[in-house]
C-alpha cells in the first residue's frame, strides 16, 4: 500500500521559547506556495505522554518525518527507530529549536534557519538530499546520535535541567539558558569523577582500558559538534562506524578542548564499556540520564538512518 504522506512534521510546542507554536502556524502556507496538496503533508504537536506512539504513527506512513525541536525532540524520534528497524528506511529532517543543536550544526540546518529563516528551511528541507547516519545504542535501549558524556559537563545538564523544572530560569530563550549554562559551569567547576573504568574495542578490534578516577569527564563523539557548537573531537566521520573518546583531566584541558579543538589524545573506537560510580553524573545527547542506567554502560552500533541536510 502506498505511503499516504510525503511529510510529518512533529512540532514540540515550547522549543525555543515557543517557536515551535508559529512554525505550525506558518506551515500551511509554507506548504502551500511549494504547491503541496493537503494530502502529501501533516503537523502535529508533540505530547510528552504519547510522544513515542505519535513518533510510530509518523515514521509508518510518512516518508520524511520533520523532527521540530531540541536535540530532545531529535532524540525521542531516534530511540523509535532504534527499537523499530523495519521503519529506518524513512529519512528524518530537523527544524532546530533547542538550546545545542548540535545535530542540526553539523548537517547546516542550524545556520540556515538562524541565518535566512524559517521559510528558508523548510523550503530546503522538502527538497534536501539525504545522508547515511550512524545511530548508536545504549545499554541495548537508549539511542545515541550525538554524544555521551559524564563529569563535570553532565553535572551542568543535569543542575540546569533541575532549575528549569524548579521554575529558577525565566522564561525559555536560548540566550537565558546558555547564560544559565555558564552559570552552572562555575558552581560546579570543581568536580571530578570519584572512580571509573573505561574500556574500549579500536577500529582494528584491540581492546584498551584507561583509568577515569579523578578526570573531569569524558566525553563520546559520533558528530563534530558538542555542547552548542564546540568541536573537541576534531575530524569526525558520522557513517563510519567509529566514535571519538576524550578523557579530560583539567578544567584548562577541558576549556581548550571546547575552544580550540582537541590535541592527540581523542581514541577511536567501535565499542565502548564504562564503568562509573553510582549516581554518577550522565547525560545523552544533552540530555541528562544520571540515575537512569545501570553499570557498566555498554555503547555499540545500533544500525543506519537517513538524515536530510543542506
Amino acid at each position: 500500500m502506498a505511503i499516504a504522506r510525503k511529510f510529518h512534521f512533529l512540532i514540540n510546542p515550547v522549543s525555543g521559547g515557543g517557536q515551535g507554536r508559529i512554525v505550525f502556524d506558518f506551515l500551511p502556507e509554507i506548504m502551500r506556495s511549494m504547491a503541496f496538496g493537503e494530502q502529501e503533508w501533516e503537523r502535529e504537536f508533540s505530547i510528552y505522554e504519547h510522544f513515542e506512539e505519535q513518533v510510530k504513527d509518523a515514521l509508518a506512513n510518512s516518508q520524511c518525518v520533520i523532527a521540530v525541536g531540541g536535540d530532545g525532540t531529535a532524540a525521542a524520534v531516534f530511540d523509535v527507530l532504534l527499537r523499530h528497524e523495519e521503519l529506518r528506511h524513512v529519512k528524518i529532517g530537523l527544524i532546530p529549536l533547542g538550546t545545542g543543536n548540535d545535530l542540526a550544526r553539523v548537517l547546516n540546518l542550524y545556520s540556515a534557519l538562524v541565518d535566512r529563516g524559517l521559510l528558508y528551511i523548510v523550503r530546503k528541507l522538502v527538497v534536501a538530499e539525504s545522508r547515511s547516519f550512524d545511530l548508536w545504542k545504549i545499554n541495548g535501549k537508549f539511542a545515541m546520535a550525538n554524544y555521551f558524556s559524564a563529569g563535570i559537563d553532565a553535572r551542568i545538564a543535569h543542575d540546569f535541567n533541575r532549575d528549569r523544572a524548579e521554575g529558577k530560569i525565566a522564561g525559555n530563550s536560548v540566550l537565558r539558558n546558555k547564560l544559565h549554562y555558564v552559570k552552572r559551569f562555575f558552581a560546579g567547576k570543581n568536580y571530578r569523577l570519584e572512580a571509573g573504568e573505561l574500556h574500549i574495542t579500536d577500529k582494528s578490534g584491540a581492546k584498551k582500558s584507561f583509568p577515569l578516577a579523578l578526570y573531569r569527564t569524558i566525553i563520546v563523539g559520533n558528530i563534530p559538534s558538542f555542547a552548542s557548537g564546540s568541536n573537541p573531537f576534531g575530524k569526525s566521520d558520522m557513517a563510519d562506524g567509529l566514535l571519538e573518546v576524550l578523557r579530560i583531566k583539567s578544567i584548562r584541558s577541558f576549556l581548550k578542548a571546547i575552544s580550540i579543538g582537541p590535541g592527540s589524545s581523542v581514541m577511536k573506537a567501535k565499542e565502548i564499556e564504562i564503568y562509573l560510580k553510582k549516581n554518577e553524573f550522565i547525560q545523552i545527547d544533552g540530555e541528562d540520564f544520571s540515575d537512569k542506567l545501570e553499570m557498566p554502560i555498554r555503547i555499540e552500533f545500533g544500525g543506519k538512518v537517513e538524515m536530510l541536510h543542506l
